[in-house]
């Protein structure tokens, strides 16, 4: 049956549109919050109810909306952020947060929606606005009331009530109010790290649940500050600085941030926010860029905690791709891919043999302290007594016997056996222990720990860790000069492809070729294999050609391989190191320890566990409650 083409109402339209851009109560926040930013607000609060649900308040100080800005506002693909003139191709030049013109008459489509706001004070003249007052505007499931004046300050204040009150199927499938504050932290969370010039707060159910402080500039200290905050400060204490430039033809490209140690791990990709113009994004390239910077650092199942920020002409990149704004295309993505990996290994690399802080407080934490004496437990009656050969080794450390608090030294405690004891030479350290930042070797414990002894506590060396991780950069080192073996094929493997697969083998055959595979055409659909990696020669040949070609498709790269590669260097580099269990003398302990402290990243094993464990003076202390 024919059925007639017709135009949907206006009240239709608007709740498809708020479908796309108001998905849930953090969608609300973000595109309000991000609004607040682009007006120069400087703080920023959010107060919810029932999750967002029932309410949400965004109050911000920014230049505020004059009454005829606030009559435009709630109409369709109405913005100030895209200039007038420009034949759309302003639209690949975005440079704010918003430009599409949907956020609120697609919040007032779905929604009770108040706006109040009062312009900055130069921004409207006498004759424009008398009382240079605060106006309300309400917006009831997208009908529109007229504009009253009402008292309020400087900026705009958005009550949005009754979420989703005109679509009760979206509204069903809304999680909990917990859940959905959770999100709503998330979002502001991440627009926070962006801005740290602006303060931001959010209060639930009437508590506060995040707050911080606007940052004095735009440093790095004040980034870090920032970071630190929302991610933690054990984050602040355990990143390392990123920085890199890129000149293109359409300017310049900048990257920096932080990027977490690898001993700083976690075991989901959370903590890993990227931003693109200040806008934060999640991005499949980015985060295998990521994945590629750590791939030899950490096993398959931990994650880096990383936060990094990409500045580029507008140009460079989409952000219209969906209503959302959290996608984004690049025109060269193989070069931001490369800037990223590029600067992450250079400031993993300058760590040198850093380890995290959180090791030594996992450490600290597995000691089992006694609580007696501190009303924890309870004392023991009386300490035993101490045999005459245990008397005679106290006195032979302590240069004579002193009295225990609580114990009555036994009459033959004075007595001197010279005859049956046996001297201890105890060499005192002369070396400058502040030129070693590893310490100098004192001991060997089970034959598998080194213990160092450093200017302000010691370090315990786990040595096949350490030393597993020094043949493997020494590996990774001649494989960047001599190149990566290769091993001629007998008899040329035919692999057979999609011509779409064959096409990107093809195209980067001259960067196969430096990880050691040579490949050559084969006709339509088919590729022929003359050499490979000596590593791989009892590999399956097609089924390595086949995941060059998947990974390419995925990521633009053959990542891969390249962990296969390295993951096999990683297994060479663990066998050939020196084993658990075998004695050293002094002179290998301290060549090991010199050796940790000029070698990147030998603060970790390959794995991604911690080589050495140190602690200072003042934990020490810790443990003997002393502190």
């Amino acid at each position: 049956m024919y059925k007639k083409i017709r135009k949907l109402p206006e009240g239709t339209i608007n709740r498809i549109a708020a479908g796309e851009v108001v998905e849930r109560p953090f969608s609300v926040v973000k595109e309000l919050v991000e609004n607040a930013i682009d007006a120069d607000a400087t703080r920023i609060d959010i107060t919810l109810g029932s999750g967002g649900k029932s309410l949400i308040i965004v109050n911000d100080n920014g230049h505020g909306m004059t009454p005829e800005d606030m009559s435009l506002a709630i109409e369709r693909h109405a913005t100030s952020k895209l200039p007038e003139g420009d034949g759309g191709d302003r639209l690949f030049r975005v440079s704010s947060l918003g430009f599409r013109g949907e956020a609120l008459p697609s919040i007032g489509a779905v929604s009770k929606m108040t706006i109040t706001s009062r312009p900055v004070q130069n921004q409207v003249s006498i004759e424009e606005n008398n009382t240079n007052s605060a106006m309300q505007l309400d917006v009831i499931a997208g009908k529109v009331d007229n504009l009253k004046p009402t008292s309020g300050s400087q900026g705009t204040r958005i009550e949005v009530r009754d979420l989703f009150f005109v679509t009760p199927a979206r509204l069903k499938f809304l999680k909990s109010d917990r859940a959905e504050t959770t999100a709503v932290g998330d979002v502001l969370r991440r627009l926070a790290m962006a801005y740290p010039i602006v303060g931001f707060s959010l209060t639930s159910e009437g508590r506060r649940s995040f707050a911080v402080t606007a940052e004095p500039d735009g440093s790095d200290t004040s980034r870090l500050n920032r970071l630190a905050a929302v991610m933690g400060q054990e984050f602040g204490s355990n990143a390392v600085s990123v920085f890199a430039e890129r000149e293109t033809e359409k300017g310049h490209m900048r990257l920096t941030g932080f990027a977490g140690l690898p001993t700083f791990n976690r075991a989901t990709a959370q903590m890993q926010y990227l931003f693109v113009n200040g806008r934060p994004v999640k991005d499949r390239l980015l985060n295998g860029a990521v994945r590629g910077a750590y791939q030899d650092f950490l096993a398959r199942n931990r994650h880096p905690a990383v936060a990094l920020f990409i500045e580029l002409d507008p140009s460079e990149v989409d952000v219209n791709v969906h209503p959302a704004k959290t996608e984004v295309r690049f025109r060269d993505p193989g070069l931001i891919r490369s800037m990223i990996v590029g600067a992450l290994r250079a400031a993993l690399a300058e760590a040198g043999h850093r380890a995290s802080t959180t090791v030594a407080d996992t450490a600290l934490r597995s000691f089992s302290v006694p609580s007696y004496g501190r009303g924890g437990g309870e004392k023991p009656s009386a300490p035993p007594l101490l045999d005459k050969s245990q008397l005679h080794a106290v006195d032979r450390l302590q240069g004579g016997f002193t009295e225990l608090s609580g114990y009555e030294a036994p009459p033959h405690a004075s007595e001197t056996h010279t005859d049956e004891t046996q001297t201890f030479d105890i060499e005192t350290p002369t070396e400058n222990l502040d030129s070693y930042p590893l310490g100098l070797a004192r001991a060997q414990l089970h034959e598998t720990y080194v213990l160092a002894q450093t200017a302000d506590g010691l370090v315990i060396v786990d040595q096949h860790a350490a030393h597993e991780r020094l043949v493997y950069e020494r590996m990774k080192e001649d494989m960047a000069v001599k190149g990566v073996e290769r091993q001629i094929l007998l008899l040329p493997e035919v692999v057979e492809l999609d011509s779409a697969e064959t096409d990107r083998l093809m195209a980067r055959r001259a960067e196969l070729a430096e990880i050691g595979f040579v490949l050559e055409s084969f006709g339509d659909g088919a590729v022929l294999v003359r050499e490979i990696p000596t590593l791989f020669r009892n590999a399956d040949v097609k089924q390595l050609v086949q995941d060059l070609a998947d990974e390419i498709a995925e990521l633009g790269a053959a990542l891969a391989i390249k962990e296969k590669l390295e993951e096999i260097c990683s297994t060479l580099a663990c066998h050939g190191s020196v084993r658990a269990g075998r004695r050293l003398n002094g002179e290998e302990m301290n060549a090991l320890l010199r050796e940790m402290e000029d070698t990147p990243h030998a603060g970790q094993c390959n794995h991604g566990r911690p080589t050495y464990v140190e602690l200072k003076l003042a934990d020490i202390e810790k443990l003997f409650g002393r502190r």
